[in-house]
């Protein structure tokens, strides 16, 4: 090897060392930074052909990440702050709603808020892409081997709208010893709110009525304004294995004004109320209890039990907070208590994440080297599970960058030493002829 060969030698290693430095100064640099994987330089041997087959050697600094190798997880107070547990990354694109399936990309950084128009979007700007809910509840078909389909995830654009009630179950007791007598008491009442298709609350008032007849009682339902709808007398069981429960329903009344109207099944216990409260009345089941059965309304010596009622319906409702389970739905948590799914947050998966392009903020694009893409829903076939009010930190050891810089600044300076040694020598050179 000639002198300018070693010389050369000592400067390749000199370009290469410091590559390596830089990459461990931008790790020392990132070693709080969410999701971050830590960079490094691994250093490849290079040799120029020469035409005697004697070439002189060198260095290069080959750059890579450890982006299969996860950080540790952090505890926040926000729902939106996610991390990955496991395999997977966070679909991101660099603005909301993007339709360019180029834009799209992969990111552990979760820090998730939401912008002025609610759409979430991490510390680098990235926002977070999801697949939508439909109203029914449903996915619908998905391409789980690309972006399209995806939208920006948004927590604010979400509302509930009403549900009509339908259906309301009555449970509850009355004194068996209010019954029978000459004169009886006066009536027990309890009353429930309905929803309309439009959302508007009303109220349905239950009058129960002891009779002269032992363990016989007539109840009544009204509106809040006193418009009776009808009527239905109640006989209970008073001994045997179904003592206490409905034994018959007699003597139904309609006392509504048509078009409402009030009719009842006594084989069942079932009551169907039709509420004048539109062009087409409202048609709500009333559930007391089929015969011989404890389901329903009961009759037992005690106190009389304010009747509790199981119903469908709701108003009208907007978006309260949002959670995120570990399956990665995110779910509307609404005023009137209900909730919704309302968008799944899938983890994008390659098989060779360490052979991702590195993008500015923290993110990666898919590349040759990464292999085949996949969208799947977290916690299924190879992805983790999403884990809420947490983030990723970096996965960068300073303990370990320290050596590493250690190491490389001698390394850097015996190349240098190299280089002037060499000088030496030319130098020594150059001088022969004088």
């Amino acid at each position: 090897m000639s002198i300018s060969s070693a010389m050369q030698t000592g400067v390749s290693g000199l370009y290469a060392n410091s590559t390596a430095v830089g990459k461990i100064s931008e790790n020392i640099a990132n070693a709080n930074t969410d999701g971050y994987k830590r960079q490094f330089s691994q250093m490849v041997t290079t040799t120029a052909s020469g035409a005697n087959g004697n070439a002189p050697s060198g260095v290069e600094a080959v750059n890579t990440a450890d982006v299969s190798l996860g950080g540790t997880m952090q505890s926040t107070s926000s729902p939106t702050d996610l991390a990955v547990n496991g395999n997977g990354f966070f679909v991101v694109t660099p603005s909301a709603n993007d339709a360019v399936e180029s834009d799209y990309m992969l990111t552990r950084a979760g820090s998730f808020k939401p912008d002025a128009n609610g759409n979430l979007v991490n510390a680098a700007g990235y926002y977070l892409a999801g697949y939508a809910y439909k109203s029914d509840g449903t996915l619908g078909p998905v391409d789980r081997s690309g972006f399209s389909g995806m939208s920006t995830v948004n927590v604010r654009n979400a509302s509930l709208p009403p549900a009509a009630t339908t259906t309301i179950s009555v449970q509850g007791n009355l004194p068996s010893q209010q019954t029978g007598l000459t004169t009886p008491g006066a009536p027990f009442t309890s009353s429930t709110a309905f929803f309309s298709p439009l959302g508007q609350s009303g109220q349905l008032q239950f009058s129960w009525q002891p009779t002269s007849t032992a363990n016989k009682w007539t109840m009544t339902v009204s509106d809040n304004s006193g418009n009776t709808y009808g009527s239905v007398d109640i006989a209970f069981n008073d001994s045997g294995a179904n003592a206490g429960s409905p034994v018959s329903y007699s003597n139904v009344q309609n006392l509504a004004t048509a078009p409402a109207a009030f009719s009842l099944d006594p084989t069942t216990g079932i009551a169907t109320l039709s509420i004048n409260n539109g062009a087409t009345p409202q048609s709500v089941t009333l559930k007391l209890g089929a015969p011989n059965s404890s389901s329903g309304i009961t009759q037992f010596a005690g106190d009389f039990t304010p009747q509790t009622f199981d119903k469908d319906g709701s108003p009208s409702s907007n978006l309260s907070r949002v959670e995120v389970d570990s399956s990665g739905n995110l779910i509307g948590v609404f005023d009137n208590g209900d909730q919704k799914k309302l968008y799944q947050i899938p983890l994008g998966n390659v098989t060779n994440p360490d052979g991702l392009t590195l993008n500015n903020g923290n993110a990666y694009k898919l590349s040759t080297d990464s292999g085949a893409y996949s969208n799947q829903p977290a916690g299924t076939g190879s992805v983790g599970t999403i884990a809420s009010k947490s983030l990723e930190a970096s996965n960068v050891d300073i303990a370990q960058e320290l050596s590493n810089l250690i190491v490389v600044q001698r390394a850097y300076s015996t190349d240098a030493k190299i280089v002037t040694t060499m000088d030496q020598m030319l130098s020594v050179t150059t001088q022969l002829k004088q």
